[in-house]
């Protein structure tokens, strides 16, 4: 399945274009933006490569997956965000990165909100989870924004990590 594209009103998260990656490998080598994605460390132009497809990989492997972020007005890709959920995940994640030059516009809560709304509507998941680094207190913000709540912290991949989560929001009954 490829990604579909789906517009709010300042973003526009869509399918990886190889094009991308100039902009992705700029992101992933930048030392604040990696400090709490996965081991800490950068990524050189190669494996952010290999990281957008893997994205797009999972797309097709799992029928959802992780959208490349870009801005409606500029047409400029910054960052990624959706849901995740490879092979010894502990649950379905919604994920977020974002460039360092768009942090605190909201972007990521944002296009979060949109990846939840996908979970619930096309996905029918019932629980989804973000995995955080206890020092993450921007991510951990966006979480809480969400309405996702801290639920305990777990040794994921040899790192202490929190793990937040929301359950699917109920639906009102027709009266």
């Amino acid at each position: 399945m490829a990604a579909p594209t789906i517009h709010t009103d300042r973003l526009v998260l869509r399918a990886w274009r190889d094009e991308d990656l100039d902009a992705y490998a700029r992101m992933c080598s930048d030392p604040e933006v990696m400090r709490y994605i996965g081991d800490g460390n950068t990524l050189s132009r190669e494996d952010a490569w290999r990281s957008m497809a893997m994205f797009t990989g999972h797309w097709a492997l799992r029928g959802f997956g992780t959208w490349a972020v870009e801005v409606r007005d500029s047409e400029t890709m910054v960052g990624r965000v959706g849901l995740h959920r490879p092979v010894g995940w502990p649950g379905l994640e919604v994920g977020w990165a974002l460039d360092r030059t768009v942090w605190g516009r909201g972007y990521a809560t944002e296009a979060a909100r949109v990846a939840l709304e996908h979970a619930w509507n096309e996905l029918d998941a019932t629980r989804v989870i973000s995995l955080i680094n206890p020092e993450n207190t921007r991510s951990i913000a966006v979480a809480h924004r969400l309405g996702e709540k801290f639920e305990r912290t777990i040794d994921f991949r040899g790192r202490d990590t929190r793990v937040y989560g929301i359950d699917r929001p109920a639906t009102s009954e027709p009266s």
